[in-house]
């Protein structure tokens, strides 16, 4: 076992020689970013039911639908979103901070500055997309909605009391106009408002 962890520990400072301080820097970053909205997702509360939402909806039958969200006061909910568009605000502005030190750094590497100045535009890609979901959500009557996407995968978190199929249809639509992102792998999480 100590030789794997030898072997595993050569080539981890041979990786480290080859990349640079630039490299390893961009790299951190990446995973800031990463470990923040992961963060994020797990300082969540989660629903109060034990179903969790589903992650593909099926689109052919009418009704509405069976997931279920957690109950919220009304000033609860507006905190609750709040305090969603807040921490995912400042995951990002720490992890785009890193990514401008890399490209502002007089010893950086060219290529890592590539790479930094690349994952920045890829954030604020990401960060439009998010905007323009939410916005076109709330004008089609959702109140209170985030939109999260990362990778190939998008969460929606909305105010709803039960969405009808259409308006599960709604928001897989503007999620795929916006982000091009299959139904199948978007989340949707319902939050209900006190009654």
């Amino acid at each position: 076992m100590k030789e794997k962890f030898s072997a595993f520990t050569v080539k981890c400072k041979e990786l480290a020689g080859r990349a640079g301080v630039r490299g390893v820097i961009a790299l951190c970053a990446v995973v800031i970013l990463g470990g923040a909205i992961a963060l994020n997702f797990i300082l969540s509360p989660a629903p109060k039911d034990a179903d969790l939402p589903k992650l593909a909806v099926d689109l052919a039958s009418d009704g509405e639908t069976q997931e279920a969200g957690s109950t919220l006061e009304a000033k609860d909910i507006e905190d609750y979103f709040a305090s969603i568009t807040l921490e995912r605000r400042q995951a990002r502005d720490e992890a785009i901070e890193v990514l401008k030190t890399v490209t502002e750094s007089d010893t950086a590497l060219a290529d890592a500055k590539t790479r930094a100045g690349e994952e920045i535009s890829r954030i604020a890609a990401g960060m439009e997309k998010e905007a323009n979901i939410e916005a076109l959500m709330q004008s089609r009557g959702f109140k209170q909605c985030v939109a999260v996407l990362s990778d190939n995968a998008c969460s929606v978190i909305v105010e709803s009391d039960g969405l009808m199929q259409s308006e599960v249809a709604q928001i897989s639509e503007i999620v795929w106009e916006q982000a091009g992102i299959e139904p199948e792998c978007l989340r949707i999480i319902e939050k209900s408002p006190g009654e």
